[in-house]
């Protein structure tokens, strides 16, 4: 039988690599944050406990870290913004502590007041403090779903195989961010494509004192032509799509039955397959 060369998955515009960050809780610090992100072209899904929003007019006693927007502040900043945003628990419980009845509830009203609130469809998510079982897994498959971020850093640049059980690739915090950053800029992918994974809280930047952190990492991964900036779900989508290619028994001819443009990459040469389109 002849061998056929094997075909790569590309991201949008045949880039090979992309990257996207998390951030929990919904606190003043993500307006500086954004700031930042979009300065350098970086994008991301900020993970959002709609039951937890303060109160209108709402003033901080001097000191206090952890500020959680009001509605109004929440939506003047994620709203039309470019970003995601994602279920993170309407009161931020441990869904692992709850009955499906309550943790479902949890999940699902939470999404259902950011839909209304933000006017898009949420299916993304972040565990509230990072902690699950097989039962939450399910009720969020049950809810409409479709990922939810773990605290657990692989230190990898691997594509997700396991969506609700989603790693990322480190916290801010992480000694070897900068380490990491460097062998994923650095390298070019000739196979399988990367993806880099940034989560943590922005107002651990004001605690930690070290917004130069972000500002680093931010200048030096931004602006790249070889990388996908995108939040997570955008990136799911795009996974999910190219997984729906349908390939002739031999190999030789695909087509596109989805509605996105799909790239890829085979014997170092690149190419797009249009929806629709068979090649």
């Amino acid at each position: 039988m002849e061998k056929k060369s094997k075909m790569w998955m590309r991201f949008p515009g045949g880039k090979s690599k992309t990257l996207t960050l998390s951030y929990d809780d919904g606190v003043e610090q993500d307006v500086r944050l954004m700031k930042l992100m979009k300065q350098h072209g970086l994008k991301g899904t900020f993970n959002l406990n709609s039951g937890r929003f303060a109160e209108e007019g709402t003033v901080y006693p001097p000191g206090t870290i952890h500020r959680p927007m009001t509605l109004q502040q929440a939506k003047a900043l994620y709203k039309d913004s470019g970003m995601e945003v994602a279920v993170h628990g309407l009161t931020h419980p441990f869904l692992e502590q709850l009955s499906p009845v309550q943790c479902t509830w949890e999940v699902v009203a939470d999404r259902e007041r950011l839909e209304k609130e933000f006017g898009t469809i949420v299916r993304g998510m972040a565990y509230p403090y990072g902690t699950y079982n097989d039962s939450v897994v399910e009720c969020l498959r049950a809810c409409g779903i479709v990922y939810a971020r773990t605290v657990i850093s692989s230190h990898s640049f691997a594509l997700p195989s396991d969506w609700l059980r989603l790693q990322a690739t480190c916290h801010h915090k992480d000694p070897m961010l900068m380490e990491l950053a460097r062998k994923f800029a650095e390298k070019i992918p000739d196979r399988a494509p990367r993806m880099f994974y940034l989560w943590g809280h922005s107002y651990e930047f004001e605690a930690d004192q070290n917004w130069n952190v972000m500002e680093e990492f931010a200048g030096y991964m931004g602006g790249r032509d070889d990388v996908w900036y995108a939040t997570n779900l955008e990136i799911y989508d795009y996974i999910e799509a190219w997984g729906r290619l349908v390939f002739s028994a031999d190999g030789t001819r695909i087509y596109n039955p989805t509605a996105y443009s799909l790239w890829y990459c085979a014997d170092g040469e690149c190419g797009v397959i249009r929806p629709g389109e068979t090649k």
